[in-house]
């Protein structure tokens, strides 16, 4: 009997958003690990990401969501912060200067459906709290209070 190895295999630019693009066009879903930290605390560098194809109707405020720029072409995956027609306001959850995205419905790809850190899978951010989420990230508070929680954690988990 063979055993398969299993490996990862690098891709950037242009050619992640194309197999993406074409693994979901096939109603089947992706995985790969999140690079940078624009989604943090929810989903941080390393973080393996399942993305499953567009739900219909599109997906709405909180969800976090796949998309390609047009210019140049990278994937992001960041949260769909307000809805306007068929467009997606859209905006990473630690950014806290300018970083909102107005986005066509041609240039989404998927929404993140399953986060995994270290093996475990990630609940916060995906449920219900999405939407407040989504709010404070709105306004840039998001940042800010996520950056005090911590400070006031970081004690506790010394104990």
């Amino acid at each position: 009997m063979a055993v398969m190895e299993r490996r990862e295999v690098p891709l950037d630019g242009p050619d992640l958003p194309e197999l993406i693009r074409a693994v979901l066009e096939r109603d089947a879903c992706f995985r790969f690990a999140a690079r940078g930290w624009s989604m943090g605390p929810f989903i941080r560098d390393g973080d393996v990401i399942t993305v499953a194809p567009l739900p219909e109707p599109l997906p709405g405020v909180g969800e976090v969501v796949a998309f390609v720029r047009p210019v140049p072409g990278n994937l992001v995956v960041h949260r769909v912060v307000a809805v306007r027609g068929e467009t997606r306001l859209i905006r990473g959850d630690s950014l806290t200067g300018p970083g909102y995205e107005w986005v066509e419905p041609a240039h989404l790809l998927g929404r993140v459906i399953r986060v995994e850190r270290n093996g475990r899978r990630i609940w916060l951010g995906l449920g219900p709290e999405r939407y407040l989420i989504a709010a404070f990230s709105r306004l840039g508070w998001l940042a800010p209070l996520t950056r005090r929680i911590a400070r006031w954690i970081k004690p506790l988990r010394r104990c």
